[in-house]
Parts: C-alpha cells; sequence; structure tokens
C-alpha cells in the first residue's frame, strides 16, 4: 500500500475511533500482549462482520497523533523476527500485515488483522475478544463465541474488501473497467462519475466517505488489471503448466495468470486453444485441425474450478495442468456435493455472489447444466468420461486424451458406463445397450461387449435395471442408481 493510501487508511481509522475491532496504541510493543490483541480484534471483526481488523500504534487513547518509536520489523522474540513469531502463535492461521508509515518526525505503525474465518483465533491457545474497550478471554462469552462458529465461510472473502481508502483515480487504475462495460455489454460512460457509479452499483467498490472507496474481494478477483497489486488474493492467480511426458518430471512451461478471473478468462481460453495439440482430419476433401480436447468441456471445467475453490484455503490457487495423456484442473476445497451426483444436482456453490456475477457476464452455466456439457462434449469426441477426484482439500477433474476401447481399463468403462447413464436420465431418456454401444464406438453385432460393461457398472452399484420385471435384455432400460 502506498504513502497516500497508508495516510488516508490512518485518516480513516482515527475518525472512526476506537472500537471493538480497531485499537490505538503509543509504544506498548510487549509480544505477549500483541498476540492476544491480534486474536481479540480478528475475533471481534469476525464477530461484527468487518473487512479487518485494526492495531494502530503512534495514536493516543483520544485519537491524536503522536507517534511511536515501535519498530516491528526490528523486533525479535530470541532469534525470531516479531512477525513470523506472532503467526506461529497463533490458530488457526490468519494474514496479519504490518504497515509502516512516516510523517514529519512521527512514525505509525498498523496492524492489518483478517477476521476470524469459522473458529475463533487462539493466540498461545487461548481465543481473546474485545468487550467494549477491554480485552476479554472469549470463554467468558460464550454467546459471541457461538456466534464466530456459526458465521458462514464465505464472510471474510465474499463479505471482504481487497484496498481500502483509495480516491477515484487509483480504483481506476486498478481494475480493468473497461473490460467490465465490454462484458455487461453496456457502452462506457463519457464521464469518471458514471464509472465510479456503475462499481458501485455492482459492489465492485464501495464508498467509504471523503471520496475514498474500497475495492471488494470479487471485484479485485474478477476485474484486476494486475491481480499482484492486490495482496490478499495474489496467491489467488491462475497457474498454467505445461509437462513434458505424462508425469510431473519435466516442467516444459509455467506461466502464473496476471489479470482478474473475468477480463483474462478469454484469453486463457484462446492460449489454450492455440497450445494444445490437434488431430488433423479430412472432410469432404479438406483437411481440418481438429483439437484433442473439447474447448468447450475445458471452458465448463476451469470456469467452475474458479467459481467453486474455497478462498479460505491459503497458499492454493487453481491450476491447470497439461500432461502428454491428459489435463488436470484442480481447484482449492472440497465441492458442497457428492462427485456422483455433479451432472444431475442443482448447482450449490460455497461463492454465491462470484458465481452469480460470473454467470451474468456468459462465463459460467446460469442453471447448473455445465458438467453435463462437460460429459456430453467427452462422448461427442469419443474420450474417456471426465474423472473427479476429491482430496483432503482440492477438488482435481482430470480430461483423458483419446483412448481405444482397448485401451481403457476396467475403471475407465464403468465411469463412462455410469456417466452416460445420468446424461441419459437428465435428458429425460435411458440407458439402453444400443446407446451403450453408441457412446464406445462399438459395432453392432458386438453387442455382449456393451452387456458386459453394463453388468459391471450394475455391480459397481452405480446403474440399475430400470424394469426389473423385464426378462428382454436386447430392449432392457437402464437408470442412474438414484433414478
Amino acid at each position: 500500500m502506498d504513502t497516500l493510501n497508508l495516510k488516508n487508511l490512518l485518516l480513516t481509522l482515527i475518525a472512526q475511533k476506537e472500537c471493538e475491532w480497531i485499537e490505538f496504541k503509543v509504544n506498548n510493543s510487549n509480544p505477549e500482549e500483541i498476540g492476544e490483541y491480534i486474536s481479540a480484534l480478528s475475533n471481534s471483526a469476525c464477530y461484527h462482520q468487518k473487512e479487518n481488523a485494526y492495531l494502530v500504534f503512534g495514536i493516543d487513547d483520544k485519537g491524536n497523533k503522536v507517534g511511536t518509536t515501535f519498530y516491528p520489523r526490528d523486533a525479535k522474540i530470541g532469534n525470531q523476527e516479531l512477525e513470523n513469531w506472532l503467526v506461529t502463535q497463533l490458530y488457526p492461521r490468519i494474514d496479519v500485515n504490518i504497515l509502516e508509515y512516516d510523517e514529519p518526525n512521527l512514525h505509525f505503525v498498523i496492524f492489518q488483522i483478517q477476521p476470524a474465518t469459522n473458529q475463533p483465533v487462539r493466540f498461545k491457545g487461548v481465543s481473546y475478544i474485545r468487550i467494549g474497550s477491554y480485552k476479554k478471554k472469549l470463554s467468558e462469552h460464550p454467546e459471541r463465541e457461538r456466534t464466530i462458529w456459526q458465521q458462514p465461510e464465505t464472510l471474510s472473502f465474499e463479505n471482504g474488501f481487497s484496498i481500502t481508502n483509495l480516491s477515484e483515480a487509483d480504483v481506476l487504475n486498478y481494475l480493468d473497467y473497461p473490460k467490465l462495460f465490454d462484458l455487461l455489454g453496456l457502452p462506457l460512460p463519457a464521464h469518471r462519475q458514471g464509472i465510479i457509479d456503475k462499481l458501485s452499483q455492482e459492489k465492485i467498490i464501495q464508498s467509504r466517505g471523503a471520496n475514498l472507496y474500497s475495492i471488494s474481494n470479487i471485484g479485485a478477483v474478477l476485474f484486476a488489471k494486475d491481480i499482484e497489486k492486490f495482496e490478499n488474493i495474489a496467491r489467488k492467480a491462475i497457474r498454467l503448466i505445461f509437462y513434458d511426458g505424462k508425469n510431473r518430471v519435466k516442467t516444459k512451461k509455467e506461466i502464473t495468470g496476471k489479470k482478474g478471473y473475468a477480463v483474462g478468462f478469454e484469453g486463457l481460453i484462446n492460449y489454450l486453444e492455440e497450445n494444445l495439440p490437434s488431430n488433423e482430419v479430412i472432410e469432404k476433401a479438406l483437411r481440418k485441425q481438429v483439437p484433442v480436447y473439447p474447448l468447450l468441456a475445458l471452458r465448463e471445467l476451469i470456469a467452475n474450478a474458479l467459481i467453486h475453490q474455497d478462498f479460505t484455503i491459503r497458499g492454493s490457487s487453481p491450476m491447470i495442468e497439461i500432461f502428454e495423456n491428459r489435463i488436470e484442473i484442480t481447484n482449492p476445497g472440497k465441492p458442497l456435493i457428492d462427485p456422483l451426483r455433479f451432472i444431475d444436482h442443482n448447482p450449490q456453490s460455497r461463492n454465491e455472489k462470484l458465481a452469480r456475477m460470473m454467470r451474468r457476464l456468459n462465463i459460467c452455466e446460469e442453471r447448473g447444466s455445465g458438467i453435463d456439457k462437460v460429459v456430453f462434449e467427452c462422448e461427442k469426441y469419443q474420450l474417456p468420461a471426465p474423472e473427479f477426484i476429491v482430496g483432503d482439500n482440492y477438488t482435481r477433474v482430470i480430461l483423458y486424451a483419446h483412448k481405444t476401447l482397448r485401451q481403457m481399463d476396467k475403471e475407465d468403462k464403468i465411469r463412462a458406463c455410469y456417466q452416460h447413464a445420468c446424461l441419459k436420465y437428465v435428458s429425460g431418456e435411458y440407458m439402453t445397450n444400443q446407446s451403450v454401444r453408441e457412446r464406445f464406438g462399438i459395432e453392432e453385432q458386438n453387442y455382449s461387449i456393451a452387456s458386459r460393461i453394463i453388468a459391471e457398472t450394475i455391480q459397481a452399484g452405480l446403474v440399475k435395471e430400470y424394469d426389473s420385471e423385464n426378462k428382454s435384455r436386447k430392449y432392457a432400460k437402464y437408470v442412474p442408481f438414484w433414478g
């Protein structure tokens, strides 16, 4: 944050006055007390649903600028720097940004503290909170502790702000506002005020008074000109990695996105289209390059990864990995629904505001049919079915390059058969031996191969007969296990 913005932030905090999420100090640099205040202020900011909490050095209790002799970056606990020591004593880990600012003969320090998320922040195993102007143990106020535990996961992200106290000129410098108007299909206003009014209306920015504004997390992650300028979301930039071969041993190229998701999305898709392998086919005596992977499927899967990620997981970002035989798309966080129900389930996102905006910008599906399209495209291209993997703190989708039926293993066939049954069911149809043969490109005389794949999928508990009393295998119909 530059000097002007720090000055504006300090003036805003002084005007706000001390409260349960803002504390003024002069020279009290006791590490233990600082740690307790960080816990208390973080928990109070969560309780009051504030975007940040602040511990300010250089301001007296009456709000006067007196300066401080405290220089936290020079302070140490043993051989450990104060900032690192504080972070190791806090659980769960939160972002604590130490900002320093000087005026003539006066030095100021601002600890910008992330609010607690889902659970209270503890310092050395003890949770604190501010009650009025007093720091108390949170255990003495169970009603507030209960409220903190019940706060929604997305509070600190979707309702938060990336940068505060910016001038109008700074706001327009940070955001790619022309692209916003272009994506919304609106003409760009001729005057600055019209642009600011629209950004405010869309809740991309919020007025802080005195002609100062804050940029929301959603505004930053979608419309940033340079995402690295936003400290709290810089690590959420998309990573694109090309590997040499079928494993991660040798990397050919790695690219980290610089733009916000919305303003950079089409550029990302175009880059993939230009750099992914393609096959040459002949149609009506004309040669034509056809991509190995359906771009529509890639588009939907990447959009889903951006929307459904868990922003509370630190140090992890959406990632696209390109191998010789597959593409893996990974996002932080577990899905809110069972992956087996991705095709039929109503869409659920932990980032509803982000999802709503991306739908308005036509980047993702509005009715939750994105995975249906992915499965349809894989069938159309005669590719193996996409694989959905859920780890401890991530969700991964694998899109495989073409395999012949002989090259597919048993799991590939069962997964494809189940997804085919799901796709038929949500289309108001039923899976049959004939439809399975069409899905896998099996000749009619080899219908027994399709029968075997169906039988194995039934045995896996993923599909069932629509009419169990029908004894004719030739005309049997099948539905997903939940149908």
